[in-house]
């Protein structure tokens, strides 16, 4: 092999090479959110919303109470975009912490895109949740939230850089 002929392979190595790189990170900071960023933004049922692979899973409890009792757990599902995905087939639990109290609940598969049971705990900030779901036919997802200890949200409208994210994701 001639040194032209290294030289230009080498090129075309290394231009690929940087081209996958290029859209592995384009890719990723499209879809990728971290929990501070769905802290800072309304989630569409009122809960706190977590990504776990390909899916957002929002967690909406009751807000109001004051006293540990039996209340309804919800879990939407949706896609990157907020398109509702549907929970036919999928198998879910959903293990609350407050304090020395735990308590593990199965959630069940209702409506387009809910997992819905009923769970005891109270609307207090140092309640924690651990969320495994697992979507039929795919692999198991977990997703962790502390929906009564979050950034109070803003009613403000986005900003031009969240706007923007948020367009990102149509399809």
């Amino acid at each position: 092999m001639s040194l032209r002929q290294f030289a230009n392979k080498s090129a075309v190595g290394i231009f690929v090479a940087l081209l996958g790189l290029g859209l592995s990170l384009s890719v990723g900071s499209a879809y990728a959110h971290d929990d501070k960023y769905f802290d800072s933004i309304k989630s569409p049922n009122g809960g706190q919303t977590r990504m776990a692979g390909v899916y957002h899973f929002e967690l909406v409890l009751v807000q109001d109470s004051k006293t540990a009792k039996e209340n309804t757990v919800t879990v939407y599902v949706t896609d990157h975009a907020s398109k509702a995905l549907s929970t036919k087939g999928a198998s879910a639990t959903l293990t609350l912490v407050q304090g020395a109290n735990k308590a593990t609940v199965n959630l069940q598969p209702e409506g387009e895109n809910r997992l819905v049971g009923k769970a005891i705990y109270a609307s207090t900030a140092n309640l924690k949740g651990a969320l495994t779901v697992t979507m039929a036919g795919k692999p198991a997802e977990q997703a962790r939230f502390t929906p009564f200890a979050m950034v109070k949200k803003s009613t403000a409208k986005p900003t031009k850089q969240e706007a923007e994210h948020s367009h990102e994701h149509q399809h």
